[in-house]
């Protein structure tokens, strides 16, 4: 159980999710004969390896985090409290181990490096990032946001190469645009629009995780942003950076067919979530405020991340 709650598992169904609904989306159901793909095995392949990549992340974020945990976290602490250091290092590096096999499998069967390189990089950022990046000027939340805009990116890719492969597809209109032989386009526009609205709202959210963990960080000897630049100065930058997050939503869109109400649903929600949590930011001042900040922006990612999900639902069933 504790081994369990060191990976966590919320977040982890959050990536799977992600994955298989966007991988859905793109999936054609009219117009193509093709089967599907999100249900063939590489497809959950390169699900399972991104989640225990994620997994592993986690662990080994807590495994040095250990010092700054007994003082921001003391009731969550896990590692030298329930499971031992050596236990948890095993661990994270048997999980990294399968993910690894995975990728060279994957960049095998798909006849494509890509696989084997953003497991390799995001393996090895993970350990950076906890072991010295995380405590450093920006450039740690900089990475973390990075391999959380790779989860669209990775399935954008897939359906990219699978799309090239086949004729088909060019046709296969994605709900509600308009891009008639553009698909393989499209796959890659959604996919990067969603991957830069993850990367910006994650780097929001790892700011305010920096605030909420100023205490220990100082102790630490860390130089975060909020220590570096004060609390003041590091809301106004996650402000800016929400409302960049805003207007990529904007972008993304922007080439949708018909602007209803039922079309645009998913962007309007993201939108007041984004704009409530701004509210909150600005005026948190307790660990409590900022734990809440951190919740609303990891709510309006979820939001946006799934609304293909919510258009495959409106196009195959409305």
């Amino acid at each position: 159980m504790h081994l369990l709650r060191l990976t966590r598992p919320l977040n982890l169904i959050i990536i799977a999710l992600t994955m298989y609904g966007l991988g859905w989306y793109f999936d054609p159901m009219e117009g193509c004969s093709c089967t599907f793909i999100v249900t063939d095995w590489p497809f959950f392949w390169l699900v399972f390896s991104t989640v225990l990549i994620a997994a592993g992340g986690n662990i080994i974020n807590d495994y040095f985090d250990v010092r700054a945990d007994r003082v921001n976290k003391p009731e969550r602490l896990i590692i030298t409290r329930h499971i031992k250091k050596r236990s948890a290092i095993f661990m994270h590096w048997t999980i990294n181990i399968i993910a690894f096999s995975i990728a060279i499998y994957l960049s095998w069967i798909m006849d494509s490096f890509w696989y084997l390189f953003i497991h390799l990089f995001s393996i090895n950022v993970l350990w950076f990032y906890s072991l010295y990046l995380k405590r450093r000027f920006l450039i740690g939340n900089i990475f973390i946001a990075a391999l959380t805009a790779l989860v669209p990116v990775l399935v954008g890719i897939f359906f990219f190469q699978h799309n090239q492969t086949n004729p088909e597809w060019y046709n296969v209109q994605l709900f509600p645009f308009n891009m008639e032989g553009s698909t393989p386009k499209m796959i890659l526009y959604i996919s990067t629009g969603l991957a830069v609205f993850a990367f910006l709202l994650n780097l929001a959210r790892e700011v305010i995780k920096d605030m909420e963990d100023v205490e220990g960080d100082k102790k630490l000897h860390a130089k975060t942003l909020p220590i570096t630049w004060g609390i003041a100065k590091s809301k106004w930058f996650t402000v800016l950076v929400l409302l960049i997050a805003m207007g990529t939503a904007g972008a993304l869109f922007y080439l949708i067919e018909s602007f209803t109400f039922t079309n645009i649903a998913p962007g309007i929600a993201a939108g007041a979530i984004i704009l409530l949590t701004i509210v909150l930011a600005l005026s948190a001042k307790t660990k409590k405020d900022f734990r809440r900040v951190n919740h609303c922006i990891k709510l309006a990612m979820t939001v946006g991340l799934l609304t293909p999900v919510y258009w495959k639902i409106i196009m195959t069933y409305v």
